[in-house]
């Protein structure tokens, strides 16, 4: 029997991410080895990427990544989709058959565009009947699952090592310029491909690395809005906060984060920037129950940038460096020297405090 100190204990999850302000475009390789010094936070539940910019030729169509458990559901739900979008390409997502990888699903994705006469008959936007099309998929047929829903991206994930879900989804072929990964190791909830991170929302995706103690005030605040937690676990909810105070309330990413891991009141009291201070005390009222409470380490990613985030006690490792116009973010820096082993200024950013990287406009 090992003693204590013997034990590596590795914190659970591994998330890693990688950017370029120059909006250069990046083979999905460089972020699946990323994952491999980290192996020992995954248990093979979980693995999956998101990836920015990777379909160039369909950018303005939402691209709709869906499993299927069986081929009549497939049937069944392109005939609700061919009521609501025009399907400019419908197809399998390609994979390679591994022996790590087994029990798959059906694996389709669209491009679709929203019908113009069903816009203006509901008096909604894109995005928000986008929105509530995927809710309506995943809440009402079973055995149908949108986990992806942005336009020019994707997220690709699987019940494995998130190593061999990139080799699975063949994720060399494709390049982007902004990638997100995740290694799962649930702790109270299922492993299946539809539990496995990231999870997305229109543009928006989350990887995360922690458990959400508020999970159950979260959810419940959130659903008040529309949006239905539908994929067992607790991680789901950041993805709709993120969409909601951002795409709906039109809060900025760093009002977001300050709402996810508000300052303590302690801290807002001792401010002497006094506009902040009214900021910070206004966000808190207003958004109480959308406050993150348990250990995280976050990245969200969106079109034309990511954010990383920490509970504000800093309860989860990650680190971040850079090398010219590309920024790397994981939850160890093995990980970062394994996408650049001459990576400089590597740090920790603090508790609660976002660390926002975006491209320059017009690059992506």
């Amino acid at each position: 029997m090992k003693v204590e100190g013997q034990v590596r204990i590795p914190s659970g999850c591994a998330i890693a991410a990688v950017i370029s302000k120059e909006g250069k475009r990046m083979s999905g390789e460089m972020i699946t080895n990323a994952m491999k010094p980290m192996h020992d936070r995954s248990n093979g539940l979980g693995g999956g990427f998101a990836g920015y910019g990777i379909y160039p030729e369909y950018k303005e169509f939402y691209s709709l990544h869906m499993f299927f458990d069986s081929r009549a559901t497939r049937k069944e739900c392109e005939v609700f989709l061919k009521e609501r979008f025009e399907i400019v390409k419908s197809e399998i997502i390609p994979t390679r058959t591994i022996p790590a990888i087994t029990d798959e699903p059906i694996i389709w994705r669209y491009f679709v565009a929203p019908l113009k006469s069903l816009l203006a008959s509901m008096q909604l936007d894109e995005k928000e009947f986008v929105a509530r099309t995927v809710m309506k998929i995943n809440t009402e047929m079973k055995g149908a699952y949108v986990f992806s829903s942005g336009k020019n991206m994707g997220t690709f994930k699987a019940v494995g090592y998130p190593e061999d879900v990139g080799v699975f989804y063949k994720l060399e072929e494709y390049e982007g310029y902004s990638w997100t990964a995740h290694g799962r190791y649930p702790t109270n909830t299922p492993g299946w491909w539809g539990g496995a991170h990231p999870f997305t929302l229109l543009d928006w995706s989350i990887v995360h690395n922690g458990e959400i103690s508020s999970y159950d005030a979260n959810r419940r605040f959130i659903e008040m809005f529309g949006y239905k937690c539908t994929l067992q676990t607790d991680t789901e909810v950041i993805t709709y906060i993120m969409d909601y105070l951002i795409r709906v309330q039109g809060l900025t990413l760093g009002e977001a984060a300050s709402v996810v891991a508000a300052p303590f009141w302690s801290t807002i009291a001792d401010k002497t920037d006094l506009e902040d201070k009214e900021k910070h005390t206004f966000l808190r009222t207003v958004f109480p129950s959308l406050l993150i409470t348990g250990p995280f380490s976050i990245v969200l990613g969106f079109s034309g940038g990511l954010m990383a985030l920490n509970d504000r006690l800093k309860l989860r490792s990650m680190v971040v460096g850079e090398k010219d116009d590309k920024v790397y973010i994981a939850s160890e820096e093995a990980a970062i020297r394994t996408m650049k082993p001459n990576a400089e200024n590597i740090w920790a950013p603090a508790g609660g405090e976002p660390v926002i990287i975006k491209v320059k406009d017009g690059a992506y």
